[in-house]
């Protein structure tokens, strides 16, 4: 059974645009080498840091959304991230099945789809 992963790396500001995306790439790359299914990725862009890492305040966000069945993939992936100096950090989790659909939900409403949910409609009031 295929298990659901999401996650979320920050590169150094010192890269630009192009370079960034280019070790996005190089990442997405890795994921489908060690047989990942990616399902969706963003591009957050250079964001401003809550705290300051490595004496930098921004960086360049990238969410990798993704199934497999290899259970070694996580760890090889951020044996990778670990590698490569231009990660600052990255944050891996299993995405349960209320995580699921919202990323579901999420997907769809950045492809522009009608996002419907799954509530049952109001009772409508009656004044007698």
């Amino acid at each position: 059974m295929s298990k659901h992963y999401e996650t979320v790396f920050i590169l150094t500001p010192v890269l630009s645009e192009e370079q960034a995306k280019e070790t996005v790439k190089k990442f997405k790359k890795t994921l489908t080498d060690l047989g990942a299914k990616v399902l969706s990725e963003e591009f957050w862009g250079l964001k401003k840091l809550a705290y300051p890492i490595d004496k930098k305040s921004t960086g360049f966000y990238q969410l990798f959304e993704y199934t497999t069945d290899n259970i070694t993939l996580v760890n090889e992936l951020e044996v990778a991230f670990k590698r490569d100096e231009r990660v600052m950090r990255y944050m891996t989790i299993a995405l349960d099945k209320h995580a699921i659909a919202y990323a579901e939900k999420r997907r769809a409403k950045r492809k522009g789809e009608d996002v419907t949910t799954e509530r049952k409609p109001k009772k409508e009031r009656t004044n007698a």
